[in-house]
């Protein structure tokens, strides 16, 4: 059996998730820490943070990321205007026709990464009919015509559109040019909440057991854009070096125990629903599209089902799942 090299081992598991790699030990353990799900294949470091108040201390995240030193290197953070009493939220009536009507829309795309899945779920609910490619997380052909090489990727027509916020508060002007200016404060704190927060609380989960962590790479490796060896080396060495990384971020995170924070922020989040069908009242709002985003891949991984077993959020998922419903996803013609 051919021997496999440590620091090639750490090039390919970064090349799979989007990354450049060298085989320095700083950059093995960044390259490592971007396996997990939510960056696994996210290429998360397009994704900006939004500096939100945390609903809770013990679930506070960093305000800030420096550039290229977590899964998701931002920019700087951008503050929230102040919280008033009476946030206006967009309740959407439920979608139908809009004047919004491009010829031609294309997402590329990670299927497990949860960026991905918050734009996925705007034009599912918006019944915006979409063609998904799936990028091949080595060698990025589909996105050779791009210069920016990270994932979401939108092309609207001719118009590239890039990180999953800026994309779906442009579609959301576009498709509301009556009242084009997301300005709910309370949508937009837990819009932040999710970049800032939740998406840092699955992955210690995903990858809590071994035998979770095969689970959450046997989906990834599934669903992603790998030939037949890449997904066998992905799927065991991948899942053998996110276990223990994962013990690291939950240090990083501050978080003692993994379950119990996953819990907590469920229930943090049904507490935000504060009796109503959905943030958004009776329709959901964009917060409910981003939090719907990122759990709908983990829904169904052991982490997913021990969450909606043991939380209330399982009502208000379903919910969700009748209000987004079908994907609008369309086949590219040949």
């Amino acid at each position: 059996m051919r021997r496999v090299n440590v620091n090639g081992l750490a090039v390919l598991v970064g090349r799979a998730i989007g990354g450049e790699a060298t085989a320095t030990s700083a950059t093995r353990n960044r390259l490592l820490q971007s396996a997990l799900y939510h960056n696994t294949f996210s290429n998360a470091n397009s994704e900006r943070f939004v500096q939100s108040p945390s609903p809770s201390p013990s679930l506070s995240a960093p305000p800030s990321v420096a550039a290229g030193t977590m899964f998701f290197s931002a920019a700087a953070a951008t503050s929230l205007a102040q919280e008033h009493a009476h946030a206006h939220v967009h309740a959407k009536e439920t979608p139908k026709s809009h004047k919004f009507s491009p010829k031609d829309m294309v997402l590329y795309q990670y299927e497990a990464c949860p960026f991905c899945n918050k734009v996925k779920a705007f034009l599912d609910y918006y019944k915006i009919p979409y063609e998904a490619v799936e990028v091949n997380p080595i060698n990025k052909k589909e996105i050779k015509w791009s210069d920016y090489k990270k994932v979401p990727i939108l092309k609207v027509d001719d118009e590239q559109m890039v990180d999953s916020s800026d994309i779906i508060d442009k579609l959301f002007q576009r498709i509301h040019p009556e009242n084009p200016v997301v300005d709910g404060v309370e949508e937009t704190k837990w819009r932040g909440w999710v970049d800032n927060h939740l998406v840092h609380v699955l992955s210690p989960n995903i990858y809590r057991t071994t035998s979770e962590a095969l689970e959450s790479f046997d989906y990834i490796t599934t669903h992603g854009n790998f030939s037949f060896s890449e997904r066998i080396i992905a799927k065991y060495t991948g899942a053998a070096a996110m276990y223990f990384v994962s013990k690291k971020l939950k240090k990083k995170h501050n978080i003692t125990d993994e379950r119990a924070a996953l819990y907590e922020a469920a229930e943090t989040w049904v507490d935000a629903l504060k009796g109503r069908q959905f943030l958004g009242g009776l329709n959901p709002n964009l917060a409910d599209l981003a939090v719907f985003g990122v759990l709908r891949p983990i829904r169904h991984l052991m982490s997913g089902r021990d969450m909606v077993e043991h939380t209330q959020i399982g009502d208000w998922y379903t919910r969700m799942e009748g209000a987004v419903g079908e994907s609008s996803r369309i086949k590219a013609e040949k």
